[in-house]
């Protein structure tokens, strides 16, 4: 009797020593493939460089939007971040998902509870070892014990049930990082955005007030003879089409307002922005080295946890195929009146399942376990696959924004000269039509070119602003003058 108890002990220690043996495949960070330098550097490698993801997409980004140096700015970053709803709603997916990974920890502990109450019970004569017509009474037992239920992870199972449930929430956290950086750069946007429309409705205000002092001005000197009626019907259609450009202006503006409303959190009546223009001169934002947005972007961190959580979910699909072990028991006190529950000889234990075995394993299940570590697989097989081609969408959204920056720069550059000859050339213009050279069609024509050449330049800084942001977003953020 003694050596069949050391037995069975050696068993329990031998399967406890075999808990949280993991049926997971060992997991090893795709690689992906990263260039030496990026396209726009001028340098084209032979060779490929490979680099397996490292994320640290948790490391703190700073305030970059600072960089621009505008208070408003500033304030509105701020605003966004404390109410904006859906980063609201991405933060209390990540609690969901923490709550998962507690749920999922868990399991690695015994169940305890406690019950009290009756059951009405009559056994069968068999069970007391009475013959088959032997009569048995029904009774009634009462009933107070503490229930204990215990899980072996013998093939890790639940060990893999929480690498998966970490892995979701890391993905969760870095989706949160992800949101974050896409709100404040679409503040930011936003906010150029209106700055650049600004730009062009005080542009529009002024040519308004010279185009009506000149169709004034047309139709005074057509009352003395001095032009015909058809130069005041073109005085008339040039004030006329800039103010409908100005309206459509308004209308952008107003646009732009209400969706950086909707970004702070705020319904777009309680919203409203001073008229500003667009003062801030485009900043030079470094790239950096390729193989960083693997550890800075937030996206392919999150792609990559995707991925490890998958690659967790096939040890938990093979571990179907092998035993659940799992300790139950109940101690307590059992009495067939309510009175004598507490006395000591009611005392009772119960070793085991109520109902089952210690011991489960299917036998036969119709290919289904086979199906579900199929499934998982090919899950972990679609993340991959998503994860490379985020790295992918990752390089051409940089390569995008470089080259958007060195092009909008000459832009640039080659709109200054134009404008300013478009100035000298307008200048020119109403000097030989006062003098009579030309005619006033000349003058309109002139008036019409640098007004277009005002806008431009007015356009493109606002677009060269705006390409800084999205070129900080997508390098993953935290930008500063010292990478």
């Amino acid at each position: 009797m003694q050596k069949k108890q050391i037995y069975i002990l050696s068993s329990l220690m031998a399967s406890l020593l075999l808990a949280g043996c993991s049926l997971a495949p060992q997991y090893n960070p795709e690689q992906v493939i990263i260039p030496l330098q990026y396209k726009e550097a001028n340098t084209f490698p032979e060779d490929d460089n490979w680099k397996i993801a490292q994320p640290s997409d948790v490391a703190s980004r700073g305030e970059w939007w600072r960089v621009f140096n505008d208070a408003q700015l500033n304030g509105l970053e701020e605003q966004a971040i404390a109410g904006n709803q859906t980063l609201k709603a991405i933060a209390a997916n990540v609690k969901a998902s923490r709550a998962l990974m507690s749920s999922a920890q868990a399991e690695r502990m015994p169940s305890i509870g406690v019950g009290f109450g009756p059951t009405r019970q009559k056994l069968s004569p068999a069970s007391q070892g009475l013959d088959a017509n032997a009569d048995t009474s029904s009774q009634t037992l009462w009933r107070a014990q503490a229930n204990v239920s215990y899980e072996l992870d013998l093939f890790g199972r639940i060990a893999s049930s929480v690498n998966v449930a970490t892995a979701d929430l890391q993905q969760q956290e870095a989706l949160y990082h992800s949101g974050l950086l896409a709100l404040q750069a679409d503040v930011a946007q936003n906010y150029f955005q209106i700055r650049q429309l600004d730009s062009e409705q005080i542009l529009y205000e002024k040519m308004i007030k010279l185009l009506t002092e000149s169709r004034d001005l047309m139709q005074a000197r057509f009352k003395n003879g001095a032009v015909s009626e058809m130069d005041v019907a073109r005085a008339q259609t040039e004030l006329s089409t800039a103010q409908t450009s100005l309206f459509s202006i308004v209308r952008q503006r107003a646009n732009a307002e209400h969706a950086l409303a909707v970004l702070l959190g705020k319904p777009p009546a309680e919203f409203n922005l001073a008229k500003q223009t667009l003062s801030q001169n485009p900043i030079q934002v470094p790239a950096g080295l390729p193989s960083s947005l693997l550890e800075r972007r937030p996206d392919i961190a999150a792609a990559e946890r995707a991925m490890a959580a998958d690659n967790a979910r096939i040890g938990i699909a093979r571990a179907a195929f092998f035993p659940r072990l799992s300790l139950t028991g109940a101690l307590g006190y059992e009495s067939s009146t309510l009175g004598d529950l507490a006395q000591w000889s009611s005392r009772t234990f119960l070793l085991g399942p109520v109902a089952g075995t210690i011991l489960s394993l299917p036998l036969f299940d119709g290919g289904q376990r086979k199906a579900g570590v199929a499934q998982a697989r090919a899950a972990y097989e679609e993340s991959v696959a998503n994860y490379r081609q985020t790295v992918l969408n990752a390089f051409r959204e940089v390569e995008n924004g470089l080259s958007d920056q060195r092009i909008l720069d000459q832009q640039i550059s080659a709109q200054a000269q134009a404008l300013m000859a478009s100035r000298n050339a307008n200048r020119l213009s109403h000097m030989r039509y006062r003098e009579g050279l030309i005619s006033y069609l000349d003058v309109i024509d002139s008036d019409r070119t640098i007004l277009q050449q005002e806008q431009l330049a007015v356009q493109l800084k606002g677009s060269r602003m705006i390409t800084s942001v999205e070129l900080i977003r997508v390098l993953g953020g935290g930008w500063n003058k010292n990478i």
